[in-house]
């Protein structure tokens, strides 16, 4: 059975790129810790995915499988989440209960980034009726082969356990544990890339 498909996804593809995303992320405990009401959610989440990953859609590094089974939004080294966006968001759909803690922990999501330039994985998702098929391999070995011809870190968050293995699988280590008040443990993960004869051979 071939691998799944990826393409880079364009701004016409960014509308089912997004929904995948936001269904993907519909059980995962930090986004339901942030919008515990599935219609805080279903407002939240969609701008949250724009405002954190959006830029991967001008910066031809937003990738997704046929068919819009599989979503990923990787921004590239110098790239940044739009902060201001993010903070409105909380602001507006993020109930006062956990806004302190929540805002405390994206503090800290920039502290663990490394100093280095690297690409970061703020999203990435695959739609419920389809995970366990080899999307979210296929999504992680596309971007990463990028990084490895580049010799560049790559860095991510992991916000659900049970997504842990798969970052391992390909090359991901856990530097850390982030935990604010009632909030769910986030993982933040580094890989370092391939040697570049490792790379060849696997050609």
């Amino acid at each position: 059975m071939e691998p799944p498909k990826v393409k880079t996804a364009t701004s016409a593809d960014r509308a089912s790129a997004v929904d995948t995303v936001v269904l993907a992320f519909a059980a995962d405990p930090m986004a339901r810790w942030c919008w515990p009401d599935a219609r805080q959610y279903l407002t939240g989440m969609p701008n949250f995915t724009m405002a954190f990953g959006g830029a991967a859609f001008t910066r031809d590094s937003a990738f997704c499988t046929e068919n819009y089974t599989g979503a990923a939004l990787w921004l590239p080294p110098g790239e940044h989440p739009d902060e201001d966006a993010l903070g409105q968001i909380v602001e507006q759909t993020v109930s006062s209960v956990i806004r302190g803690d929540l805002l405390t922990m994206m503090e800290q999501m920039g502290k663990h980034h490394p100093e280095e330039p690297h690409w970061y994985l703020p999203l990435i998702g695959v739609d419920p009726a389809h995970q366990g098929r080899g999307y979210g391999d296929a999504l992680m070995t596309h971007a990463l082969r990028r990084c490895d011809r580049e010799q560049s870190l790559a860095y991510l968050e992991s916000t659900n356990p049970r997504n842990i293995t798969l970052y391992q699988r390909h090359g991901f280590e856990a530097i850390g544990k982030i935990q604010v008040g009632s909030s769910p443990p986030m993982v933040p993960m580094l890989r370092r890339p391939r040697p570049s004869a490792i790379v060849q051979d696997a050609r």
